[in-house]
């Protein structure tokens, strides 16, 4: 994928361009004292976490939320590589985030809702692409210009 001009919007941890993503994941969170487990869908991140040992560098996976929620999302992650795939073939650039779909929508899964937004899965994922706005007519966005 070429998707250099296309972020995803994490949980916490800001945005993550496009073209760094190795993987889409969802699994759910040990149930821990008081607290319900939860599904995760996460983007996977390919980079040198870890520590350095005598035998050298480790290189793991990095996992960035998307979104949490108390149901299986179903096909989010299919969803969301369909969504970057769609994305990379025309070139786009923006933003795409991913939400708990509001049990009231009358949106049914795999439909386009309001503002073609994409939901997704039976844990009622939205997946929402925003592209950023293009300069004014006249305004010029060469480097030499910024």
């Amino acid at each position: 994928m070429s998707l250099t001009n296309v972020w995803v919007q994490t949980q916490s941890d800001g945005l993550v361009r496009a073209d760094q993503v190795v993987g889409v994941d969802a699994h759910t969170t040990p149930a821990l004292s008081g607290k319900p487990s939860r599904w995760l869908l996460d983007v996977v991140l390919a980079g040198p976490l870890g520590s350095g040992t005598r035998d050298g560098w480790t290189v793991t996976m990095a996992h960035r939320t998307l979104v949490q929620t108390a149901e299986d999302p179903g096909d989010a992650p299919a969803a969301l590589v369909r969504l970057l795939a769609q994305l990379d073939l025309v070139n786009a650039a923006g933003i795409v985030t991913a939400t708990r779909a509001d049990a009231r929508d009358d949106d049914g899964p795999g439909r386009p809702g309001p503002a073609g937004d994409v939901v997704a899965g039976g844990g009622r994922v939205r997946l929402r692409f925003v592209p950023f706005a293009g300069p004014e007519p006249g305004h010029h966005t060469g480097a030499e210009y910024l």
